[in-house]
């Protein structure tokens, strides 16, 4: 099966959600992503509070194993009420 894709896969990518800061978004976006990703590890996960600490950006970088898995994550990442945005 073929994918429409310009990735090689396995690849290193990046995975970055944003939304509130008060209401545990960093350990949400990780059990998100573990269920598609589980090798996860502290090292992986960055974040970044907004200026006045309103928001938070939570990056979690995976070993993509393909585009179907990207679409998965991506997919429950912004079904997610708490999630505003999936980049």
């Amino acid at each position: 099966m073929s994918e429409d894709t310009l990735f090689e896969f396995p690849c290193p990518f990046p995975i970055k959600a944003m939304g509130k800061g008060d209401v545990g978004l960093d350990l949400l976006v990780i059990e998100i992503i573990e269920r598609h990703a589980p090798s996860v590890s502290p090292n992986d996960v960055k974040t970044r509070p907004s200026k006045d600490g309103n928001f938070l950006a939570v990056t979690v970088t995976i070993e993509a194993t393909s585009k179907r898995q990207l679409d998965a994550i991506y997919q429950d990442l912004t079904d997610h009420p708490l999630v505003l945005v999936a980049l």
